[in-house]
């Protein structure tokens, strides 16, 4: 096979690499069994050739069972979904998508005491937009009140194709338009209607998905795996965007680099069929650069644009949004408003976002308005600067910390950690190539390097595997017999887990018989083909070794390791790669719950590798008794570790570690960003955190001006 393959696929990679550890691993042990004094237990003796043969054969097992179904992946025919499976799929989708924006709604406030009345028309600038004909039959005015939402939504199905681009200047309330677009379609919604689903324009790599159609089945795949369900049949993604019924909402075109613009909007007219349906948000300036390169507008595409919202109309909402009795100089400050004796402030306030960061930082704290008297009077971005800096230590000290509310973080955070800690995320966020706004918690590994992580994994391996045989063989040849192995095993293995999604636990045995005797059928071959190939080392290795027993003793230990290989792969692997699946809900996915599900996952990998291999060392060697369990479990916890395909947990766990040793992120991560969440500083999108503003972002990351170390680097992609 050509070198090139060998670095497309991992899979194959893994099961040379499983090949290559079990001849070092025989190799190592001729040594070792050469050097250890002939008054050694042979047990032990034995005992360490077994384990070292099975660590390869484990690891050349696990990625000849990976490549084996990948393999028969590529042609296993797939049956078609029906059209109740549709129906049923859109249901679920449609449920998913309203739970995770109703609760975000919620958790912004944007309907306390109701939406902001921002105002929309449709864009003057004639060259952003397609003839009038083509995107609607009768006008194509689209003005009317983010308040009046209901009336916006009746005006986007009025056009013809149902096309919309969401223009305005940075904090204009793009994305908050478009979740209450999103909404109020879903609270509409016919039957034959698309779902909406809202989607970060950062992640789409146009080059990966060249058609929309890809990238959207790709993205409901990733954030929506309930759909991946075996009761509504096979690629139901797919199906789903390929029979136009998803309506795809992009937020944030912006985001992307200018080129990247350029090829998504020249990608979208390429690849929109007639009845695609979709909504985008961009900045003004960012999209009419685009259009003026391409020297093409979408294709029958409506697009609209905020006005201004008038000083008495922020002053209005303002006050509907203080205390029954508010601090003293409230009057004052509103009343200037009104007068437009405030400049600044009017300036600021004629945004959703300067609006929010009025309210967050000066009204929910309940503290003198007086400075947006003195500051109103000055410059816009002098006073934008102000708010932001004050908003951190605003809403940590507005929302104290409370077990039952959802809308309280539950851990006590003081305002310079929560500031310190999200100016590395934002930094990070800005050197990223991919993840511009998306803070995917099994992303972080990212943000250091994964050689260094694994290396150091591998040391602590060895140290504490070769530590622990030696203690209970008293032999320290074992002890560094084993230790070397361990460390061996983990190195190869740990390299995939800093790319691996998250997984879940599924026990439901109700229709997955066929998959369970598949998986056992397949862990039988390898099972077979490790266990054959482990004790043939092991006779080569038992015959050379000086001091050790006769022929016989040879094949006694061979017959120990096809054993002990056989339990492993049979029982550990096959029960593994039937019960591991990606992460899955009958609710929508939150960062948090897919966190915990694969953390479950990996509890139960290690409890189930521990609890064979325990059993399995007191069968293999009952003559040594108590010692051969532990042995064996700890055999099993090692199998438990590098088995299966969903290690996020661990490489999160990992990578936590070490940013917090250098006061990146708290020990408690997960933790912090929840509690971020709750703050009103992140919001989620399915399993991802994003900053809830992206100029909030931009201002924490311009604000970090030296960085150093490996952290200033460019992420890790799995090095």
């Amino acid at each position: 096979m050509s070198s090139a393959y060998w670095r497309r696929n991992r899979k194959a990679r893994e099961a040379l690499l499983g090949f290559l550890l079990l001849a070092a691993s025989t190799a190592f042990l001729i040594w070792v069994l050469s050097q250890q004094s002939r008054g050694a237990s042979t047990n032990v003796v034995g005992f360490v050739a077994v384990v070292s043969a099975v660590g390869g054969a484990v690891t050349l097992g696990n990625g000849l069972l990976q490549f084996l179904s990948w393999w028969r992946g590529r042609t296993a025919p797939a049956p078609a979904p029906t059209s109740a499976d549709i129906g049923t799929a859109k249901d679920i989708l449609a449920g998913l998508v309203i739970e995770q924006w109703r609760d975000e709604t919620a958790l912004r406030s944007l309907c306390d005491p109701e939406p902001m009345p921002l105002p929309w028309r449709s864009t003057e600038r004639r060259e952003l937009v397609d003839h009038p004909e083509i995107i609607a039959r009768g006008s194509v005015a689209f003005s009317g009140l983010s308040v009046h939402i209901a009336d916006m939504a009746r005006n986007f199905r009025a056009l013809r194709c149902r096309r919309l681009v969401i223009l305005g200047d940075p904090g204009t309330g793009k994305t908050t338009l478009a979740v209450q677009l999103v909404l109020e379609l879903l609270r509409t919604r016919q039957p034959e209607e698309p779902v909406p689903v809202l989607l970060s324009a950062g992640r789409w790599d146009d080059h990966l998905y060249p058609h929309l159609r890809d990238w959207l089945a790709a993205s409901l795949a990733a954030d929506y795996p309930a759909l991946r369900a075996e009761s509504l049949g096979s690629d139901i993604p797919e199906t789903l965007v390929a029979r136009g019924e998803v309506l795809p909402v992009i937020d944030g075109l912006d985001e992307l680099p200018g080129s990247a613009r350029v090829d998504m909007l020249t990608t979208l007219n390429r690849s929109m069929r007639e009845n695609d349906q979709l909504i985008i948000t961009c900045r003004t300036e960012q999209f009419a650069k685009a259009v003026e390169e391409i020297g093409d507008v979408l294709t029958a595409t409506a697009v609209i644009e905020p006005q201004p919202m008038a000083p008495a109309a922020a002053a209005e909402y303002l006050r509907a949004c203080l205390p029954p009795v508010p601090h003293p100089a409230w009057p004052r400050v509103l009343e200037a408003l009104r007068e437009g004796t405030t400049p600044a402030l009017s300036e600021v306030t004629s945004t959703s976002l300067g609006l929010w960061l009025v309210r967050a930082t000066y009204i929910a704290p309940r503290v003198d308005p007086a400075p947006l008297l003195e500051l109103g009077r000055g410059s816009a971005g002098e006073l934008h600067d102000h708010l932001c800096d004050r908003l951190i230590p605003a809403l940590v000290s507005a929302r104290p910390p409370a077990d039952n509310q959802p809308f309280r973080p539950r851990h006590a955070w003081g305002p310079e950690q929560v500031g310190l800690w999200l100016t590395y995320l934002s930094h990070q966020l800005r050197l990223s190539e991919e993840d511009l706004r998306d803070m995917a918690w099994w992303h972080l590994a990212r943000h250091t390097s994964s050689r260094t992580v694994r290396v150091w994994s591998g040391i602590a391996i060895a140290i504490g595997a070769g530590v622990a045989f030696w203690l209970l063989t008293e032999s320290p040849h074992a002890g560094a017999a084993i230790g070397l192995v361990s460390a061996l095993v983990v190195l190869i293995v740990i390299r995939s887990w800093f790319g691996e999604p998250p997984g879940h636990a599924d026990f439901h045995f109700r229709g997955r018989l066929p998959q369970l005797l598949g998986v056992l059928r397949d862990g039988l071959i390898v099972g077979a083909l490790g266990a054959v190939v482990g004790a043939l080392g092991m006779i080569v290795g038992l015959y050379v070794a000086k001091g050790i027993g006769d022929g016989s003793g040879a094949l006694e230990a061979a017959k120990q390791v096809g054993l002990l290989s056989g339990i492993g792969f049979v029982v550990v692997l096959s029960l593994i790669r039937w019960v591991e699946h990606p992460t899955t809900t009958t609710t929508a996915r939150s960062p948090r719950s897919t966190w915990r599900a694969d953390r479950t996952l990996t509890v139960i990998r290690i409890f189930s590798g521990v609890l064979v291999g325990a059993v399995g060392g007191a069968i293999v060697l009952p003559k040594v008794g108590l010692k051969a369990a532990i042995l064996g479990g700890l055999v099993g916890l090692l199998l438990g570790l590098v088995l299966g395909r969903h290690h996020a947990w661990l490489a999160y766990k990992l990578t936590v570690l070490r940013l917090a040793t250098k006061g990146r992120v708290p020990l408690r991560a997960m933790d912090f960003l929840d509690d971020a969440h709750r703050l009103g500083l992140l919001r989620t999108e399915g399993p991802y955190y994003q900053f809830r503003h992206i100029e909030l972002q931009h201002h924490l990351a311009h604000g970090r001006q030296e960085t150093t170390g490996e952290e200033a680097q460019q992420p890790s992609q799995g090095r």
